[in-house]
């Protein structure tokens, strides 16, 4: 059985003209590896006061990230949890792969909106697609700017093209909400 034809097996899928989301996109097996790095005491994190290379976190002071390839270039020795989700992605190329933490806040803080590779022209974002893979379950959540909200739920895929507007929240019920944000281009 191939990959692709297991991957159906265990994943649900939701779908509007605009994104996809699917549920168990990964096996359970694939899932606790990314958690177990990602939640490990050895694994780096690193201090962020921006989204990204344009916009500066409004009320949330700081975000911790990772970085696993910048500019289509790995800048991380661990990229092998990645691996399973590279596989079902099947992207021609990587511009960006990203871990973000946000720690617990006493309220909802959502962070502007914005596009993760915004010094491309509108048209070239068109081209390539942003996913997002929610590490862990919470009630932080994706906004977009028609008010669609996706709600972070362990081992959810969230893909649309990488000009919608989007932000992130703070969540309150958990210690952390973590995403993998992906960005690249695929046929």
């Amino acid at each position: 059985m191939t990959n692709e034809n297991a991957k159906m097996e265990w994943c649900s899928q939701k779908e509007s003209p605009d994104f996809k989301i699917e549920d168990n996109f990964l096996r359970q097996k694939e899932l606790e590896s990314i958690q177990e790095v990602l939640l490990g005491n050895s694994f780096s994190w690193f201090f962020n006061y921006k989204l990204n290379e344009t916009f500066k976190l409004k009320e949330y002071p700081f975000q911790l990230s990772h970085t696993f390839y910048e500019n289509g270039a790995p800048s991380s020795q661990v990229v092998q949890p990645l691996v399973p989700i590279l596989e079902i992605l099947r992207s021609l190329s990587i511009y960006r792969i990203r871990a973000n933490l946000l720690t617990k806040t006493s309220n909802h803080i959502e962070n502007p909106f914005h596009v993760d590779m915004p010094g491309l022209s509108e048209e070239k974002q068109k081209q390539w697609t942003t996913s997002i893979f929610y590490v862990n379950t919470n009630d932080g959540y994706t906004l977009f700017e028609d008010g669609t909200k996706v709600e972070s739920v362990a081992n959810r895929m969230l893909t649309f093209p990488t000009n919608m507007k989007h932000t992130g929240t703070s969540c309150t019920n958990s210690q952390t909400r973590i995403v993998i944000n992906f960005n690249y281009y695929t046929l």
